[in-house]
């Protein structure tokens, strides 16, 4: 299968999948008599797995350490667990400041007219600081 191919099965874009291989998160492809990458099974199930992690937000470095994981059958589910859990406490507080950003910006909207006159809270909130 060739990389656009392997873009349409799993989800990872062909860019994507360029740059994941340039940074060592993947193998690099196999290559066909005329230079083309080449993906079997192995690789669309790795990079299956990769749009997923990605699809729950994991980092690249998180991606590479649950790859390892997911490698190693003599892996202890604990590990796995500690990873999603500290993931999990992350994206709680990045949801408890995307809260309190959306809360403080609907404040100051509330407060402007949205009319003609100049008088904007939020531009004299960002204006202040």
């Amino acid at each position: 299968m060739n990389i656009g191919q392997a873009a349409a099965e799993t989800g990872v874009s062909a860019k994507m999948i360029r740059h994941y291989e340039s940074i060592g998160l993947i193998a690099p492809a196999s290559r066909s008599e005329s230079g083309y990458r080449r993906y079997g099974e192995t690789e669309l199930r790795t990079l299956a797995f990769l749009s997923r992690a990605r699809r729950l937000g994991f980092s690249v470095a998180q991606m590479r350490e649950l790859l390892a994981l997911w490698r190693d059958e003599a892996r202890a589910s604990a590990d796995v667990k500690r990873l999603a859990m500290a993931h999990v406490a992350a994206l709680d507080a990045k949801a408890r400041e995307i809260a309190e950003m959306s809360g403080a910006l609907r404040h100051l909207a509330e407060r402007c007219g949205g009319d003609d006159r100049p008088f904007c809270p939020i531009i004299d909130r960002l204006a202040s600081g």
